[in-house]
């Protein structure tokens, strides 16, 4: 069976690219599918962040998207023009000389171009973030005009994707459930493969975050509680470990909030560490399309202290009993249960325990089996009316 896989890079850090590759390597050794990526914008010579399999074919078509951002309105829409026009026919191309079984466009990176492409293959968009956030990142201030054409191009994306695609892919129930109008819809939640060499014993006074410093994972949230949580336990300490665009207002944030006992640290490929030497996890998003932090955290025997924001933690968390979720942007009681945990060592190990069992249920082998049942009943789909 034949796979293309289409997303804009893999030389960037996140969950999604970590996923990504790990699902792709799993695919070709445990079922020998035959998988090539397309990667969109990633420079031909650029290296992937995570290793993928040598039996991987990947195709960098390395379109310049960053041009536009060189020249004002309205030559600005000309040359994003001109960009999408041949990043369209570079995909079309490509994916005509492969001619695959399964094209799959991932996570909001030009869904409604890959689902339109004109070939053979059965079509499946695999979704990594909540809906209302698949077209734009939500918190950037725009004027009226601009939201009002976003809303006219919002529209027109999410009818070209669900008339289109044969399948839908959503990380959670709740997610399913806005994409009502998509011919089928299958939920299918992600893994974790992170090797573990040690669990956490919940002893150090240490909690730990980790995510990009963008608006939607929340950290100014975070710094909030945390101003609360270090002027009662100063013995303790925050450690948040990422990279993003909002580093220096966070930064700022700390000054403002005047909280103490905490540091952010760059990307570490070796977190499984760090969640070991820490006793309480930490996540306050604004929205999740799942979390692998919270699964990862689990795995580790860490509890998780989580906003129940949409829509990820509560598929993961078992409420007071591998963590807690909080309202979606309740500081005060989100503090009260960081503090809660931090004072009673015995209820971090109770949690742990569950939390270990938890992280179970999301094996990578049961999430993989219904990937392979999924990509079979359409190759079979496809074969009988071929």
């Amino acid at each position: 069976m034949k796979i293309v896989y289409v997303f804009s890079s893999l030389a960037t850090v996140g969950g999604t690219e970590r996923i990504l590759t790990e699902k792709i390597n799993y695919l070709t050794k445990h079922f020998g599918y035959d998988i090539t990526i397309i990667t969109c914008y990633q420079p031909v010579h650029a290296t992937n962040t995570f290793l993928l399999s040598k039996d991987v074919r990947q195709i960098n078509i390395d379109i310049p998207y960053y041009l536009q951002y060189k020249y004002k309105y309205p030559k600005r829409l000309w040359v994003k023009w001109k960009s999408n026009r041949l990043l369209r026919k570079s995909i079309s191309k490509e994916v005509q000389e492969i001619n695959p079984d399964i094209l799959i466009g991932v996570s909001r990176f030009k869904a409604n171009y890959i689902s339109s492409i004109k070939c053979n293959a059965k079509k499946i968009i695999e979704c990594h973030e909540v809906r209302y956030n698949t077209i734009s990142d939500i918190g950037v201030e725009r004027s009226l005009p601009a939201r009002v054409s976003l809303r006219i191009y919002e529209y027109f994306y999410f009818r070209t994707v669900e008339r289109n695609s044969d399948v839908v892919v959503t990380l959670t129930d709740q997610d399913k459930l806005l994409w009502r109008k998509a011919r089928r819809i299958d939920v299918i939640p992600d893994f974790s493969t992170m090797p573990i060499s040690r669990l956490s014993d919940c002893t150090p006074k240490r909690v730990i975050a980790a995510g990009r410093l963008e608006w939607e994972k929340g950290i100014g949230r975070l710094i909030e509680a945390w101003s609360i949580v270090c002027s009662r336990h100063p013995d303790w300490h925050l450690d948040i470990y990422g990279e993003g665009r909002m580093y220096n207002t966070l930064m700022a944030l700390i000054k403002i909030y005047k909280a103490k006992n905490m540091t952010i640290h760059t990307f570490t490929p070796d977190i499984s560490q760090e969640y070991a030497k820490s006793s309480i996890c930490a996540v306050t998003s604004y929205f999740e399309g799942f979390s692998l932090v919270i699964l990862e955290s689990l795995k580790h025997g860490v509890p998780c202290v989580a906003f129940d924001c949409p829509f990820g933690p509560r598929s993961i968390i078992s409420d007071a009993s591998c963590g807690f979720l909080v309202d979606n942007g309740d500081i005060r009681v989100y503090a009260e249960r960081l503090c809660l945990l931090i004072e009673n060592e015995q209820l971090r190990k109770d949690f742990s325990k569950a939390a270990i069992q938890q992280a179970k249920t999301f094996d990578v082998d049961v999430i993989m089996n219904q990937w392979r049942c999924l990509f079979e009943s359409l190759y079979d789909e496809g074969r009988s009316i071929n």
